[in-house]
């Protein structure tokens, strides 16, 4: 029985690693393909295939995964127990020499245990171990709690892009302003998140269990489904704002890269709404796996917080009445088994006395 649910175990854990790798790289790819790849022409009832946009496609989808991947660990303050328990990264890489220093080892304990990260996995934990919630709906759960979170990202950047007078902030300059608040948007998204996800994981967990068993492929489902309405939100907005979005092209880090590996690759005009959408989708969506995984793993009694060593204490004190009470118990015992051969033995003096006084009077 027990070499079944560590198969369990493990299988949802490989789910779960094959979910990150696939945020990474496979939906965002996929994202812009079924946005670009195909130009339907309704008049003629055609379809082409834009192949021109091939390397622009592939290239934005693996950068913008990883740089995905780089914010949620970033942000969200992520840290390997091995690596917390050599005092952090700076002592791991070789930049100082304090590792294994019980010092820095405490230090990088409680940051870890503090940030948004670890306490996205103590939550994890408890809701698996404790609560006994399925890993995958625990994960799809807080999926789904990352939504609202994933439209702030969205929106953020688009309002001080727009909202903000030309007066007051350049136009060429406001997409670098757009993105300073995004940074400070996705800062206060993964702390908000955690507190969040203790309200409401057990509801969504429950609503994501149903969604698995009506489709195996639930998992990747909804964050191509936000994918795809965000963008039409998205570029909806800024039609209707009139806004031109070309000028912002030439300072998106994948027209960078393929003018120095592919020169004659096309970038679409609208591709700063799909790096606008994947960063806003991405790492949030990143961020909640990571927590998951860290969360399936066995935790050390440090990352257990305070709550559960109370906890252990009030278990201690109750168990010690009952020991106490068996040790009276047999104090009790020792005692009257003393007093009764006390007993036995002023009994037998008297005994002996009564016997010897007839002897006494014959005398």
């Amino acid at each position: 029985m027990r070499g079944l649910v560590d198969a369990a175990e493990m299988y949802q854990k490989v789910v779960l690693y094959t979910v990150v790798f696939l945020q990474v790289t496979l939906v965002p790819i996929v994202g812009f393909s079924l946005t670009y790849l195909l130009d339907v022409d309704q008049e003629n009832f055609t379809v082409a295939v834009r192949t021109e946009l091939v390397y622009w496609i592939v290239v934005a989808g693996l950068i913008y995964g990883m740089v995905s991947l780089v914010l949620a660990m970033f942000f969200g303050g992520f840290r390997p127990l091995r690596v917390v328990e050599r005092g952090g990264w700076i002592p791991v890489l070789g930049l100082s020499r304090r590792k294994g220093d019980p010092e820095l080892i405490d230090r990088t304990r409680m940051a870890l245990q503090s940030s948004p990260y670890g306490k996205m996995v103590g939550l994890v934990n408890r809701k698996v171990t404790v609560d006994g919630f399925d890993l995958i709906s625990v994960h799809g759960g807080l999926q789904l709690l990352a939504v609202p979170m994933q439209v702030i990202l969205i929106a953020t950047p688009l309002l001080i892009m727009e909202g903000i007078p030309d007066q007051v902030v350049k136009t060429d300059r406001s997409f670098e302003l757009g993105m300073a608040g995004y940074m400070i948007a996705l800062w206060l998204a993964v702390r908000i998140q955690p507190t969040i996800s203790s309200w409401l994981v057990g509801y969504a967990a429950m609503f994501r269990s149903v969604l698995w068993k009506i489709s195996r492929f639930s998992w990747v489902l909804p964050i191509l489904l936000f994918w795809f309405l965000a963008r039409t939100f998205l570029a909806a907005s800024l039609n209707w704002l009139d806004v031109d979005i070309e000028q912002w092209n030439e300072v998106q880090l994948e027209a960078v890269v393929l003018n120095v590996i592919f020169p004659n690759a096309v970038v679409p005009n609208t591709a700063v709404i799909d790096f606008l959408v994947a960063i806003s989708v991405l790492p949030m969506a990143t961020f909640t796996t990571l927590s998951v995984l860290g969360g399936s793993n066995d935790m050390p009694v440090w990352m257990k917080g305070n709550d559960s060593s109370l906890e252990n204490l009030q278990m201690d004190l109750l168990e010690e009445p009952a020991d106490n009470s068996e040790e009276d118990d047999l104090g009790m015992v020792s005692e009257n088994e003393i007093l009764e051969e006390k007993d036995e033995d002023g009994a037998s003096e008297e005994g002996s006395r009564m016997i010897d006084m007839p002897y006494l009077f014959d005398d």
